[in-house]
């Protein structure tokens, strides 16, 4: 992946009164989006055709950022070089985070649709990371409970940890004991260095390399600074009200300060506030390794911690390693146009779109199959508790059942728990097998051929 063209610094570019007036002045002809709606990076836009009104690709990029900076605002984040971080909300983003708020499936969704996105999201985010694992090996690993044999099946076990884990720490605010905890556990027994698990980095000897051409993509952050980075991270997460500079075209704080440009309130959308959570603490890379899944992990406790409960049944992670070039390209295009936000926002949206449509289609299939299999087991006369057992057994027929979760998940006595189990044993949609001191069930061939 090559580092993307820089933009020409528009202050070269001419741009007659008559464009300006015409293109980006009253009329607004021209705006921070194409007419299509995209946010393009001048890698982009220099080769994009055709080109509105006869501009050159420079006056376009010119109209193109006039644009763009009367709506940015100014992050309370900076760059190594500390220069702020720029955010622009153009109607197209607010358009899609509106399709995102309408009410989605109710609050009666199936365990194990919740479970099975719960595990591509550990897959998919250890494969980013180089896990060469398949699906099948390691989805029988979660369900068998076996142990893992070697280090990308344990990469994929911690990545699933760390999402039952977010389920349990949704309602505490951010800290960097959280975010530690949040690493060590996506990294246990994965790291060179054991004493890396949970905790920062210790040196500055780190770059992000294209493997390929040997060019450097990104350098992070001195690990001298990240405590300080990350307490404003926290900060950020747990503020109720946020307050943004507007974008002046002089991004020094002292500038603001000359002229008493005081910071606004503003409301940060919570999916764009979770969105800038994942890309700062993939900026600051504040760990030997583990960045990416750790950053991942932390946009999930945000829309957990934000009531965005049904974000627990996509994986955006599916969706970026299907095209891992763009994601990288969404961090490139960031820092080197003016630390833009924006461009990373953008994609991101669209990520989630694309796993919730995802997540629809699967549902809609499996709801098809899951009513089918429901008839054929009618003459069994089976309770709500059992057929849920059933076709979570059915969707994984490696997985062990064990009365102490069905207990849990229903709210039921021990005893009502185990007639359950033990009855779909005698009509022979479960085997039964004693573990040590306790009971496993598994589905039988006789459930699989329901089918």
């Amino acid at each position: 992946m090559k580092v993307p063209a820089k933009p020409p610094n528009i202050k070269d570019i001419p741009l007659t009164q008559q464009i300006y007036t015409s293109l980006i002045g009253s009329q607004g002809l021209l705006g921070a989006t194409t007419e299509k709606g995209e946010y393009l990076h001048w890698d982009q836009l220099r080769v994009k055709q055709p080109r509105p009104f006869n501009l050159s690709a420079k006056q376009w990029w010119a109209a193109t950022k006039v644009a763009r900076k009367q709506i940015y605002k100014l992050l309370p984040f900076v760059d190594i070089h500390h220069k702020p971080f720029l955010l622009a909300i153009p109607y197209e983003i607010t358009q899609k985070l509106y399709m995102l708020d309408r009410p989605i499936l109710g609050s009666s969704l199936d365990q194990a649709l919740i479970e099975e996105s719960m595990v591509e999201e550990a897959i998919s985010s250890s494969q980013l990371e180089g896990a060469a694992t398949t699906r099948k090996v390691a989805k029988e690993m979660i369900r068998s409970r076996r142990k893992p044999r070697n280090r990308d099946e344990q990469m994929i076990l911690n990545n699933y940890h760390a999402m039952q884990y977010i389920k349990e720490i949704k309602d505490e605010p951010l800290s960097i004991e959280l975010i530690l905890a949040l690493h060590k556990i996506v990294t246990e027994k994965t790291l060179d260095n054991k004493k890396d698990e949970g905790k920062l980095r210790r040196t500055d000897e780190i770059e992000i390399i294209d493997i390929a051409t040997n060019e450097v993509l990104h350098t992070p952050p001195k690990a001298k600074e990240l405590q300080a980075r990350l307490e404003k991270l926290c900060d950020f997460a747990n503020e109720d009200e946020i307050k943004l500079a507007p974008h002046t075209g002089y991004e020094s704080s002292k500038f603001h300060e000359m002229f008493m440009i005081s910071p606004q309130k503003t409301f940060i959308h919570p999916i764009v506030r979770g969105i800038i959570l994942h890309f700062m603490l993939a900026y600051d890379h504040p760990f030997v390794d583990g960045n990416g899944r750790t950053a991942r992990a932390l946009f999930y406790w945000y829309m957990a911690r934000q009531g965005y409960a049904w974000f627990e049944i996509i994986s955006i992670s599916q969706v970026i390693k299907d095209a891992a070039t763009q994601y990288g390209k969404a961090f490139l295009y960031t820092e080197t146009d003016e630390n833009d936000i924006t461009y990373f926002i953008f994609h991101q949206i669209d990520v989630i779109l694309k796993a919730w449509n995802k997540f629809i289609h699967h549902f809609s299939e499996q709801t098809k199959e899951i009513n089918a299999i429901e008839q054929k087991l009618k003459a069994y006369k089976l309770n709500h508790r059992q057929l849920a057992l059933l076709r979570y057994a059915i969707s994984y027929p490696q997985a062990h059942l064990l009365i102490d979760e069905h207990k849990q998940s229903h709210r039921i006595s021990y005893e009502t728990a185990r007639t359950d189990l033990l009855s779909l044993v005698k009509l022979g949609l479960l085997s039964k097998k004693e573990v040590g001191k306790a009971f496993i069930f598994i589905a039988t061939e006789k459930l699989a051929n329901l089918k």
